[in-house]
């Protein structure tokens, strides 16, 4: 059957406009869906940055449209430090404090020491709207607990992304253990329900890989208008394989990697083809030739344009997860004479 022009282009657009909400709805939890990362790792600030945390601590924010009109709720699964999930050293002993901040200052676009980049800087930017420490209370073990409700306008507006952001800090205030979890963006207490068109972002991501071989991490940055180059750096990657870059234009290009508690940089071009689109970083852990693997393993990453300023992971990548798109020549065949 064929179709006319336009109603072929009518298709198209169906679809990407299909996809684009797909990927909306699927930015709702952290990590992400398309992410296929297990757990967020923060340790106790007695821990040891060679067991994967630069910091002690991790920034998320979320952007909820400006036309959604009830409250919201934030939802953190596995908020304690003990039990199924986390990472022991020795006894359990860690505490860490959420907190939750909206309100002018928050927005990072504006106020760039919001996103807790730099060490010695305040982070905790904007108004305090909740908090609670967790230590290790068995009964929010492999559970979730909800902060909320909060109005939209509650967060910082945002101009740029026409929303209002809120953010969220995990930071482990004692202990040395390594305190695994996940988050939520709802419209309900007690059930995960996303918000259409709500995303989230962080522009340090301290995460766990899975433990086994099959399963490839991945992590979205987005290529805004005007960037040539960015510098990546990753942290304490213990050598684990590869990490790989793809996007519409790139199949698979390898960046440089860290081993044990150093952080490695290397710079990666930018062509005009993926400009205005995600990327996708991809972990992938190596065998090892006793046939074993390294278990609990925990990264750290960022990344910065050719300026200097810093680039967001979206948990739900902006315009969809990128498809290599190889260039093909096609050879025009004359009929004989």
């Amino acid at each position: 059957m064929k179709l006319n022009k336009s109603i072929y282009s009518i298709l198209i657009l169906v679809f990407f406009i299909g996809l684009s909400d797909s990927a909306r709805l699927s930015g709702q939890p952290v990590p992400g869906k398309d992410e296929n990362i297990p757990f967020l790792v923060t340790f106790g600030r007695q821990g040891e940055t060679s067991w994967g945390d630069d910091d002690f601590n991790e920034i998320f924010f979320f952007t909820i449209p400006v036309d959604f009109k009830q409250q919201i709720y934030i939802r953190v699964f596995d908020p304690d430090c003990g039990g199924e999930h986390d990472e022991i050293q020795g006894d359990f002993n860690t505490r860490n404090l959420y907190s939750i901040y909206g309100g002018k200052g928050v927005d990072p676009e504006r106020n760039p020491d919001s996103r807790g980049l730099l060490n010695g800087i305040n982070y905790k930017e904007g108004n305090l709207l909740a908090s609670r420490v967790f230590g290790t209370e068995a009964r929010y073990d492999n559970k979730y607990y909800t902060f909320g409700p909060f109005n939209p306008t509650e967060g910082d507006f945002s101009e740029k992304w026409n929303s209002y952001i809120f953010k969220i800090v995990c930071e482990g205030v004692s202990g040395d253990d390594g305190n695994l979890y996940r988050y939520f963006l709802s419209r309900d207490p007690n059930n995960n329900i996303p918000i259409e068109g709500a995303n989230a972002f962080t522009y340090e991501y301290t995460f766990r890989m899975w433990n086994d071989f099959k399963s490839v991490a991945h992590i979205y940055p987005y290529v805004d208008t005007g960037i040539v180059s960015i510098k990546q750096s990753n942290f304490d990657w213990d050598n684990d394989g590869q990490i790989l870059v793809v996007s519409r234009y790139k199949q698979g290009i390898g960046v440089d990697i860290s081993n044990e508690n150093n952080w490695v940089v290397s710079t990666i071009p930018i062509e005009p083809a993926e400009v205005n689109s995600s990327l996708d970083f991809q972990f992938h852990k190596k065998q090892m030739k006793d046939g074993g693997l390294v278990k609990n393993n925990n990264v750290v990453i960022t990344l910065e344009n050719q300026r200097g300023d810093a680039l967001q992971f979206y948990s739900s990548p902006i315009g969809g997860v990128p498809v290599y798109q190889p260039k093909t020549n096609i050879t025009k065949i004359l009929p004989k004479k």
